[in-house]
């Protein structure tokens, strides 16, 4: 597939390949090769990502930190590094003799000295989730806060594994439509190209779509990518949800949960009205 995508023609090239973990696909693929064949193979793929992307087109890597360590050195000496993003997802019960695995690694590159298209969300203050009071002091620097909330770090917390049934459309593990919201957002603009070779459940080619976006991928087993295609109105609910709760300050529930604890926002931050009137509190504060 990759063969007949044209050179310099992408602005986001994605990709969530198989882990070597030697889990059982439905596509019968091996998935317990010798280390060195799969980063061979590994590096196959990523060399045609890398040539159908566009001059300043960003390229995402999303693996455990054993592949990414060695592919992003492979990645390092062909385009210009970013950040290595730290995702923290807790999937699988503690290994013995190890350091509890608890997050996944996104390798973030662009082609180029600097990105073409970057404008990442911001995020609202972290907040307790019964009173709706923060989680950090920031002292004398509220005035200072972005009304539209905190800068993205390479750090996500926040990113929920997907594990609840109405969001779930395949038994496999699937990508978060968080996840790829804000990838697709910060990377790409409207009507830009998203590549994705490794489809699994098809929440790159949903979030794309959802996001007015252009996109182009495969897997080797397309039935619950069409049956998802065929009823969009769950994930579009679902991405209006997630859509609410970023570039804010507070989000409409935390401001609620203040007002019921009595816990009024201090003057010194400066709240978007329109966001204000969403709760109970009557825009206090």
């Amino acid at each position: 597939m990759l063969a007949q995508v044209d050179s310099g023609s992408v602005d986001l090239a994605f990709a969530d390949p198989p882990f070597n973990l030697g889990k059982e696909y439905t596509s019968k693929i091996n998935d317990a090769l010798a280390d060195h064949e799969y980063v061979e193979w590994c590096e196959s793929w990523l060399t045609e990502m890398i040539r159908v992307l566009k001059p300043g087109g960003t390229l995402m890597h999303w693996n455990i930190p054993k592949w990414n360590l060695l592919l992003g050195s492979f990645l390092a000496k062909r385009l210009t590094f970013r950040n290595w993003i730290s995702v923290d997802i807790k999937y699988s019960l503690p290994i013995g003799g190890r350091l509890y695995p608890s997050h996944y690694s996104l390798l973030y590159f662009v082609k180029g000295k600097k990105p073409a298209i970057f404008h990442p969300d911001r995020l609202p203050i972290a907040c307790c989730r019964h009173c709706g009071g923060e989680l950090k002091d920031y002292g004398g620097y509220k005035d200072k806060m972005n009304p539209l909330g905190v800068n993205l770090s390479d750090v996500w917390t926040d990113i929920p594994p997907v594990r609840h049934s109405k969001y779930k459309k395949r038994e496999a593990n699937a990508l978060s439509l968080k996840l790829m919201d804000r990838i697709i957002s910060m990377c790409t603009d409207e009507s830009s190209l998203v590549l994705d070779p490794f489809g699994g459940s098809g929440t790159t080619f949903v979030a794309a779509e959802l996001l007015g976006r252009r996109w182009i991928g495969s897997e080797l087993e397309c039935t619950s990518i069409i049956n998802r295609f065929e009823e969009l109105e769950s994930d579009r609910e679902h991405l209006e949800q997630i859509q609410e709760g970023k570039n804010t300050l507070f989000t409409a529930a935390d401001l609620k949960r203040r007002a019921q604890a009595g816990r009024p926002i201090s003057k010194s931050y400066r709240i978007a009205r329109d966001r204000s009137k969403d709760c109970d509190c009557g825009g206090r504060g």
